[in-house]
Parts: C-alpha cells; sequence; structure tokens
C-alpha cells in the first residue's frame, strides 16, 4: 500500500513459515453456534469460517508480517500506474480447481461482476468503483476505476475466485449446502449442519511448491466442531477432543487451567504476543432508533457502564480497556485536542462533529464503589436529552414514555450475558429498563442484518492497514441497506471524508492522520460502550502441535493459525 514490498523477488517462503514443517496429522478447533450454509461469500445463511480461510484462493495473497503488501497467488503478475487509476492481472498457467478443470479469465471476470452484483454487500463498495472490466488476453484482465481509491488494485487481489460453471443452473445469492469448487489447498470433506465441518488438504494442490506457500497448510485434516456454548466447549477441549484453545478471558487463563492434561504435558500454555489495533469490542447502540439518535443518551449510558467493576469481576482486572477503535497502535487517535494535520482534516467538519472530536475525547473511569460520580453526569445528560424521573423514579420523556430498551444476544455468550447483568443494574438505577434477549445465532444473523436491535455486542476487528472495509463499517449506505456492518447506524460526513482521504492519499502520514481523526470522530460519537482487549493471545495446545518462532506482526490472527502450524510428535 506504501513503500516497497519488504520480501524480494527471489523470496523463497513468508517469513513466519517454516519451509521445512512435516506434512500430516490433524487438528480440531472449537466454534460456538452453527452453520447452515457453505458459500461464505453471500447475504443468506450463515456459512463456517473455514470455507473461505481453506478451499478458495485469490489473485493475490497477503504476507501477515507486513501491514498490507500482497504477493502472487493465482495471478503470476499484477501492473497498475502511480496514479492506480486502473490494475491488470494475468493468471499462472496452471492455476487448477479442486475438481481438476483450470481457472480461467472467465472465471476471474464472472467472479468479480457476480460478487459485485449479488454476493454480500460488503463486495459491492469496491465494485462500484470498476468502471470497466475487459479481458486483455487469454490470461488477463484488466479493471479501471470510476474514482482515485489506492487501495482498489489491492482489494480486487483478495477477492475470491470461484467457479463460474458450478452456479450455470443455480442462483448464486441461494443459500445452499453444496461445497463451493475452489482452487484453495483443502476441500470440504464431510460435515452435519451445525454439527461439524471437516476440511482435508488436496495432495494434488497446484500451489503447493510456490513460494508464497511454502511451509503452510501442513494438516492432512482440519476440522470445526460446533457447540451451543463456551463453556461446553471448553470442556470438550479439556477431554481431549478439540486441539487449541484461545482463553478470551484473564481471569480464568490464571485460574482455570490446572486440570490434568496441563499438569502431565498433554497440553501446553502459550501467551502469543501481537501489534495489531485492539479493534472494537462491547455494547453498540443503534442510532437509527430514538432516543439513541441523542448523543447525550448514549453519552449517559457510556458513563453508566462501570469499567472498572465490570472488569474486575469478569477478568480480575487483568486487561486493559479499549480506548479507541486503533488503540494498542500508531493510528490510535492520541490523547487531548487534536493537533497538526488531523485537526487540518476535521476543521472543515467542526459544526457538525460531535463533542470532543477537536477537543478530546476520553472514557470515563470509575472512582469505585458505585460509579457515583458518573451516575451524575449520566443523569445530567439525560435530563439534557428531556428525560426526567416519574414519581416511582422511572425516566420518562415529555410525552410520558418510559426509557426502556433491549439488549439482543446471540446464545452461548455467557460472559457478555454476565457483563449485560451488571450493567442492567447500573441502568435500572438511573431508571432505565433494559433487559436482555438471547436468540439463536440464525435469528441473531437475520435481525442484526436488518439493524432490529437497540443495543447488542459487536466485535469489530481493526487492521493496521484499514481502507474500503471503513465503508462497509462506518458508511452512510449502512444506515439503511440490509447487511452492511455499519450497525451502529453512523452518518457522519466527517467520517466519510476520514475514509476517503486514506484511500486517495499517498503519503503514509496523511494516510496515518486520516485514520487517527477518523478515530475520533467514531470515538466521539459514542457509538458504542467499549469492553477491553488482550494484547497477547492466551492458547492452550494439544501436544504434536507446533508453530514456527518467528510471529508475524498481526500475531495469532489470520495467516498463523492454522496456515503455518504443523503436527509432530
Amino acid at each position: 500500500m506504501y513503500g516497497d514490498p519488504a520480501l524480494p523477488p527471489d523470496m523463497v517462503s513468508l517469513p513466519h513459515a517454516n519451509r521445512d514443517s512435516p506434512k500430516g496429522g490433524r487438528v480440531v478447533f472449537a466454534e460456538t453456534g452453527g452453520f447452515d450454509s457453505l458459500n461464505p461469500y453471500i447475504l443468506a445463511g450463515t456459512a463456517p469460517w473455514g470455507v473461505s480461510l481453506l478451499t478458495v484462493q485469490s489473485l493475490l495473497v497477503r504476507n501477515y508480517d507486513e501491514p498490507f503488501t500482497l504477493y502472487a497467488g493465482l495471478a503470476e503478475s499484477v501492473e497498475t500506474n502511480e496514479s492506480r487509476d486502473f490494475v491488470e492481472f494475468t493468471l499462472r498457467e496452471g492455476a487448477r480447481f479442486s475438481d481438476e478443470s483450470p481457472v480461467t479469465i472467465d472465471d476471474v471476470i464472472w467472479s468479480f461482476e457476480t460478487l459485485g452484483t449479488e454476493g454480500h454487500p460488503r463486495f459491492r463498495t469496491a465494485w462500484d468503483k470498476v468502471a470497466t472490466m475487459e479481458a486483455t488476453g487469454p490470461r488477463s484482465v484488466r479493471l479501471t476505476f470510476t474514482e482515485p481509491d489506492r487501495e482498489l488494485p489491492l482489494i480486487l487481489g483478495l477477492r475470491p475466485i470461484l467457479q463460474r460453471a458450478q452456479f450455470e443452473d443455480r442462483r448464486f445469492g441461494a443459500s445452499s449446502l453444496e461445497p463451493l469448487v475452489g482452487s484453495g489447498p483443502y476441500v470440504v470433506d464431510r460435515f452435519e449442519p451445525g454439527r461439524f465441518v471437516s476440511f482435508r488438504r488436496n495432495p494434488d494442490w497446484w500451489a503447493a511448491d510456490l513460494p508464497v506457500f511454502a511451509g503452510q497448510h501442513n494438516f492432512d485434516e482440519i476440522r470445526y466442531d460446533f457447540f451451543g456454548d463456551a463453556a461446553v466447549a471448553f470442556e470438550a477441549f479439556k477431554a481431549g477432543n478439540i486441539s487449541v484453545w484461545r482463553e478470551p478471558n484473564a481471569a480464568r487463563w490464571v485460574d482455570s487451567y490446572d486440570f490434568p492434561a496441563v499438569s502431565d504435558g498433554r497440553v501446553r500454555l502459550e501467551e502469543v504476543p501481537h501489534q495489531r489495533p485492539s479493534g472494537m469490542n462491547g455494547f453498540v447502540i443503534n442510532t437509527r432508533r430514538a432516543p439513541f439518535d441523542d448523543w447525550r443518551v448514549r453519552d449517559a449510558l457510556i458513563h453508566a457502564f462501570d469499567f472498572e467493576r465490570i472488569n474486575q469481576v469478569i477478568n480480575g482486572g487483568l486487561e486493559p480497556r479499549i480506548t479507541s477503535y486503533f488503540g494498542n497502535s500508531d493510528l490510535g487517535m492520541q490523547p487531548g485536542p487534536a493537533t497538526d494535520e488531523v485537526r487540518e482534516l476535521l476543521a472543515p467538519f467542526a459544526d457538525t462533529l460531535p463533542p470532543g472530536a477537536l477537543d478530546g475525547y476520553a472514557l470515563p473511569v470509575s472512582e469505585g464503589g458505585a460509579n457515583r460520580g458518573n451516575m451524575r453526569i449520566a443523569a445530567r445528560q439525560l435530563a439534557a436529552a428531556g428525560w426526567e424521573p416519574d414519581a416511582t423514579g422511572r425516566l420518562r420523556n415529555a410525552a410520558g414514555q418510559p426509557l426502556s430498551f433491549e439488549i439482543l444476544l446471540r446464545q452461548g455468550q455467557p460472559e457478555v450475558q454476565a457483563i449485560a447483568a451488571i450493567y442492567i443494574e447500573a441502568l435500572d438505577r438511573l431508571g432505565i429498563s433494559a433487559r436482555v434477549l438471547q436468540i439463536d445465532p440464525a435469528q441473531y444473523v437475520e435481525r442484526s442484518n436488518a439493524y432490529d436491535f437497540d443495543m447488542t455486542h459487536f466485535v469489530r476487528l481493526m487492521s493496521l492497514s484499514p481502507g474500503n472495509e471503513q465503508w462497509l463499517y462506518w458508511g452512510s449506505q449502512g444506515v439503511e441497506a440490509p447487511g452492511t456492518r455499519n450497525l451502529p447506524g453512523v452518518d457522519s460526513a466527517a467520517v466519510e471524508a476520514m475514509i476517503t482521504t486514506m484511500l486517495e492519499t499517498s503519503s503514509a502520514e496523511t494516510f496515518t492522520a486520516s485514520v487517527r481523526a477518523l478515530d475520533r470522530a467514531l470515538m466521539a460519537g459514542r457509538y458504542a460502550v467499549p469492553f477491553w482487549f488482550a494484547p497477547v493471545s492466551r492458547l492452550a495446545i494439544a501436544q504434536g502441535l507446533h508453530f514456527p518462532e518467528r510471529l508475524p506482526i498481526y500475531g495469532d490472527w489470520t495467516g498463523f493459525l492454522p496456515e503455518v502450524w504443523w503436527y509432530e510428535e
């Protein structure tokens, strides 16, 4: 995205892959929820994560030891210019789908168009910027763009390439349990909807000898087992039915790993550091609905959340709070008033920015006890927004309507439910009636796609190279268009201007300033009640599983597990 690639043209492998890792063995992961589709590229249905990760290949591939640099995958070359107003991909000779049919330029063109018009809404932002697409040779295609966007050649290079012939007799957007015919290292082997899915390594994978894949995709089988909730899944891990467990809770990591398999060496414990941004994990507030369209109400909801107490109860007080969407990285907003280029970028929107965006915004800190200081601030904000207590202490507006709302949760989230229970007690003291509704995963997907909630839990992962996905997260189109990831309903000219700047600039400094400015606008918008993040990933690992000593900057994120792991007694 900026500067030169870190790896030379004669690279022999990615730096965090072990070229000599043996092939064989299996790894089993635990997932909560279920699945009812094997097509992860459409809005309908819920598909297992592994389908995209393991079975489908893209023209270019990431090196997860760089913020955003791509190397040749299905494509043998990529061409663009300084302004990046076009990109041309040339396919490798010998690229094949899992059924041994060749990957053709027709498959590439069909995949781009079909994903952009019939696929999940996350594909449409980039597709809308494609002016023309044409084959320029038997193995090459050129796309020209409607507007400046330096990230587009990279985004399109990461689009999944699917087999056109598989969809000649059926609609692409219809949910299906027919496995996709991909060109990746694995194929779907066996599955039972909602219970498990098993992927088998393709021994004849066409790309196995490419340097960019050396030392990767080592397991013969990768399996995902699905459970109703995390507690049941953890018991399955303790019993030896799951190979790797990511422990999200710092307190449990300290006091719940003294079971026999750890004591006798069948399971080892590892802490894997990372350098990725904190992202956002918390309760997101739906501003499409009153009274949450008033920033003062949202501010009150944030002040009522006693982070210090909840963190102590859930984590033993061991986790740091998320302070911004890009915290834990150089891209995060700086404390205090906006300065220099960040201020210059935000200044044209001063009249529309929420309070704190320019002058400085920070999350409230509890003083302990009953969080009285923050509760008083919350009460004042609610009163300013027109909510006053009645004779019973319940808040009502001028029309006599009570302040009440629902926290929508997906089943199988006991920790989030515990957080919500403590939060609801605090809201009740303010005179707000809140309740939790738990629904099954399929219903949850349907309701969240339609933005049919007041407040819900969300996790928004952020990378060191934010770009076009930010339109999907915060673009105003997502206020009404279903299925985007703009769950809070952000509708901000300042936010969209910062996204535009980060996509158009060729300056790394301006890019950083635009992300910091975006971070300010989002935090001051008070769209979420932030929880905490873990600066390390805590992994409990079954005997025989190994990974290289060299870790990528993203730690154990995609590109690490299971890609570069292997099994060896």
